[in-house]
């Protein structure tokens, strides 16, 4: 797991829906210390990642423009997690 959440703000375009949400996911993980959740503790794992998910959205839209884009390219954008993603899709 990463130790750095992704930063979103000053993207250029703007962060996707789906930036966000892995941005929330990555989060709720670290804070948990869940990262694949069971049966037992999904309903809550989910609903804390997308609570983070709606307050992420409402920050970066009430946010003022950046002067500098973030100083990392978010993991979603990158080819090599891009190309695993539709590797995973095309099973």
């Amino acid at each position: 797991m990463c130790r750095n959440i992704t930063e979103l703000r000053g993207l250029e375009p703007a962060a996707t829906e789906d930036e966000i949400e892995a941005a929330s996911r990555q989060y709720v993980r670290k804070v948990s210390g869940i990262t694949r959740p069971t049966a037992a503790n999904e309903v809550a794992f989910e609903a804390a990642v997308a609570e983070v998910t709606a307050t992420t959205r409402r920050l970066l839209a009430q946010l003022p423009p950046r002067r500098q884009p973030p100083k990392t390219v978010p993991p979603l954008r990158r080819p090599e997690v891009r190309a695993r993603i539709a590797a995973r899709a095309s099973k």
